[in-house]
């Protein structure tokens, strides 16, 4: 049986990461910040009581900000492989939190590396690792971007990213470790955090529609991206590791469709003229935007035989659906007498 042991598992991507490879008999080990509250939600499908015999699923307290805690789990677990998916991914909030974001993507992904090349020389093992790169690396080149496309970050977020990607490189090239860069364009699902412009859309038109909410506030409505579903994703990241030899791999559909053409489509989906409630709000949009971006995938479709099965429509649709029964619920709670709190909708 593998082992993997995956930082960020409590997020979008690492919910299904964990599924993904619980479902070929990995052992799974998860990194997860300690917190006054669960934060483990998108874990409760996969999640059993680490005292029933058989459980595969195993969650450590730990933070990329801490060195020492992520020797010591890497110690403690010896994993054959390692996903470094631990973020703060907001693109918005890195404005405002720069040097939190430096400290937890880029120096995090430092004290990683380092925490990984230490085990891997003492144990005298070979681990592959892998690391989350994003498309937002590119910032203001033209698109389509591939791995050869120059870098030219457009906020702290961004940044942050290219020096982990660098590091990565350099980690792989110095000390020979087998380390990968997915750099993966956006990719969606339901379990998307309800500040990204993509749930942000479904969850408030699902409140509309039920009549919970009155309007949404959004920032650029004509930012383009190229739009994907996490599930996919996720099977690249395991392919990328799989791989007789380690590279960099960039993962998108090839397809770019503007804020305002999800919101079209969303609303066909709930039967509502977004028009009539959506307001743009300069305080959404980012001091240095990214405009376009579109992602070439063809190496990873080539080397690795990967491909995204769930089309822009059907994304947009599942997210929908999701997010209307979400209101449903909130709706009959609501009509039962509780109180209602919702959070995040005030964010871009």
């Amino acid at each position: 049986m593998k082992k993997a042991l995956i930082t960020g598992i409590t997020g979008q991507d690492g919910s299904f990461l964990a599924e993904f490879l619980l479902a070929r008999d990995y052992e799974v080990h998860g990194i997860v910040r300690r917190a006054s509250t669960f934060n483990t939600d998108r874990l409760d499908s996969i999640y059993a009581d680490p005292h029933e015999q058989g459980s595969s699923l195993h969650l450590h307290y730990g933070d990329v900000t801490d060195g020492a805690a992520l020797r010591h789990v890497i110690k403690k677990v010896q994993p054959d492989e390692i996903y470094n998916l631990a973020a703060q991914s907001h693109v918005r909030v890195s404005f405002d939190q720069a040097e939190y974001t430096a400290d937890v993507v880029a120096t995090g992904t430092l004290r990683l590396l380092e925490a990984l090349r230490d085990y891997a020389g003492s144990a005298g093992r070979r681990i592959r690792f892998y690391q989350a790169g994003s498309s937002e690396m590119y910032g203001a080149t033209k698109p389509p971007q591939n791995e050869t496309t120059p870098f030219y970050p457009r906020s702290p977020y961004a940044v942050s990213k290219v020096a982990a990607h660098w590091y990565a490189v350099n980690y792989r090239e110095a000390y020979k470790l087998f380390i990968c860069n997915g750099i993966l364009f956006n990719h969606e699902s339901e379990r998307r955090g309800e500040t990204f412009v993509t749930r942000k859309i479904t969850r408030a038109l699902g409140r509309i529609k039920l009549g919970l909410q009155k309007k949404l506030f959004l920032g650029n409505l004509d930012s383009r991206r190229d739009w994907g579903f996490a599930g996919d994703y996720v099977e690249a990241m395991w392919l990328m590791l799989q791989a007789p030899e380690p590279d960099d791999y960039v993962v998108s559909t090839g397809e770019s469709h503007s804020v305002r053409e999800f919101l079209n489509l969303a609303g066909e989906y709930c039967g509502l003229d977004w028009t009539q409630y959506v307001e743009t709000d300069p305080r959404y949009f980012r001091p240095t935007e990214v405009d376009y971006l579109m992602g070439d995938s063809s190496k990873a479709r080539r080397m690795l035989d990967w491909k995204p099965k769930v089309r822009f429509e059907d994304l947009v649709r599942l997210m929908v659906e999701h997010d209307i029964e979400l209101a449903q619920q909130e709706l009959t709670l609501a009509t039962a007498g509780h109180k209602v709190v919702v959070r995040g909708m005030a964010h871009g």
